[in-house]
């Protein structure tokens, strides 16, 4: 289609609240238009000139036009009154400004509007933004206040002179460094457990009389000065030497050995006019795997060493090695992963209230490791208390202390039970049927698969009591019931 055959477009009325579209002026004349009947010629790009029209217009304001015409507006003659009946009413095409006269105070040509025209409009009812020392002014005192009210009225007075004021203000006092008040300590924390027990622990220093020496703790069990501690520590002045026991902030003191029971491994010395007190006991019976406990002692002869762990296991036995002179300790121990080292030896084992339910005996070491090398790897063992308690009351009464036996001695190398490999005449062995070559593979329901497990459960009884054993003989089960007997140790 060609623009001869094209419909002339007839362009949409714009609204007046929509801008209108930038205008392009060309550079080159128009064309001239022909002139019309009523005055200079009209164009729809140059507006008429001030006053060519037949009926000049009214100022603003006057209604003279409307009284001229019976009342009714311009726009009312507009339509639906023939041309002929006016003869100074033009018809106007849809798309060309009305009135096509423009008052003499209108310019000839008004410029369109800029393309952000809504934006300027928009932003001139935008109120304007309160002055910036004022907003400063305002945040300050804000926060004068509330400083005030937290850190008093120094605190305000100092954010204040920041807002310009350059008056000097009075430095307030500062509270003195390093003297607040003291940290609570909570009930059942290793602190409290700490403070508690510290006073009651000691440091054993021991001089033999073959000038072998020896370090290890123990601690207060009674108003008299008994303490309590392990033989392997006092064992080198059992037959002369010195020791000396140390309480905490105390000079050293000379202690007299009152007696040891090897079997046990548990010894008790006695220092005269002792001024520290004694713990409290509490039963080992109790105790559970997993419990939190703290062990307290002098570790490498750092006097006052406090560690904290649990109970790992219970009824472990352990052997510790003997002074040459002095038969193998068998122990029910107490298992724990408290940091026990050497110098512990003899410390409590406590519980969280302060309690204390084992002995500090021994550690485990990673095998082939040299002496003086080793140290703790978390395997600890500590005499259980109930036995350790027993065992102290025997040695203060006599010196010496009692445990049960039952006559016969079994193969240290067997495995699988614990296999009868001598039997005493007339012992209570003896006396229960029990032959060499018989397996014993439980006491009292407990099961019992080496020979160190048979000699530590015996020990936790005392003499006199009964046991009933379950023991293998030709492939065939068989029980026995034995009295234990009392051995001195």
């Amino acid at each position: 289609m060609t623009s001869d055959d094209a419909e002339p477009t007839v362009p949409t009325p714009r609204d007046p609240a929509t801008p209108e579209p930038t205008r392009i002026i060309p550079t080159e004349a128009p064309a001239a238009a022909e002139p019309t009947a009523d005055g200079p010629p009209l164009s729809a790009l140059v507006p008429p000139a001030a006053g060519s029209g037949s009926m000049p217009m009214p100022p603003p304001g006057s209604d003279a036009s409307y009284r001229q015409n019976g009342g009714r507006s311009v726009t009312q003659r507009s339509f639906g009154r023939p041309a002929a009946e006016e003869p100074n009413f033009r018809p106007v095409y849809q798309g060309q400004a009305w009135p096509t006269q423009r008052p003499g105070y209108q310019p000839t040509y008004t410029p369109p509007p800029p393309i952000d025209w809504h934006q300027q409009q928009a932003r001139a009812y935008t109120p304007a933004p309160p002055p910036k020392t004022n907003r400063v002014v305002a945040i300050a005192a804000a926060v004068a206040l509330v400083i005030g009210v937290i850190a008093g009225a120094g605190a305000a007075v100092t954010v204040v002179s920041l807002n310009g004021n350059t008056s000097p203000v009075a430095e307030q006092p500062t509270p003195p460094v390093g003297t607040g008040a003291d940290p609570k300590i909570r009930t059942g924390s290793v602190s409290a457990v700490a403070s508690t027990l510290l006073p009651s622990v000691v440091q054993l220093r021991v001089e033999g009389a073959d000038d072998s020496n020896a370090t290890g703790s123990g601690f207060v069990i009674d108003n008299v000065g008994h303490i309590l501690t392990n033989n392997h520590v006092v064992a080198a002045a059992a037959k002369g030497g010195s020791i000396q026991v140390v309480a905490e902030g105390g000079k050293p003191a000379t202690a007299r050995l009152v007696g040891r029971s090897p079997a046990y491994d548990l010894a008790i010395v006695q220092v005269a006019g002792l001024k520290a007190p004694s713990v409290q006991f509490g039963r080992s019976d109790l105790a559970i795997v997993g419990q939190d406990v703290v062990a307290i002692g002098s570790p490498l002869g750092l006097a006052g060493t406090v560690t904290s762990g649990i109970i790992s296991a219970k009824n472990r036995p352990v052997t510790t090695s003997g002074e040459p002179a002095d038969p193998e300790s068998f122990i029910n121990a107490l298992q724990t992963d408290a940091a026990i080292n050497p110098g512990n030896s003899g410390g409590p084992l406590v519980d969280m209230n302060a309690r204390v339910i084992g002995v500090n005996s021994a550690i485990a070491t990673v095998r082939g490791s040299q002496e003086g090398q080793s140290g703790n790897i978390g395997l600890g063992f500590a005499i259980p208390i109930d036995q350790a308690r027993r065992t102290a009351q025997q040695l203060i009464a006599n010196g010496q202390a009692s445990y049960p036996v039952i006559g016969a001695q079994v193969d240290m190398q067997f495995e699988g039970g614990a296999r009868v490999s001598k039997v005493d005449v007339g012992s209570p062995a003896a006396r229960a049927g029990l032959r060499v070559g018989d397996v014993i593979t439980s006491i009292n329901n407990q099961a019992v698969d080496t020979a160190e497990a048979l000699i530590v459960a015996i020990r936790t009884h005392q003499p006199g009591e009964s046991v009933k054993l379950a023991y293998e003989r030709g492939g065939r089960e068989r029980q026995a019931t034995v009295a234990l007997a009392s051995q001195i140790g």
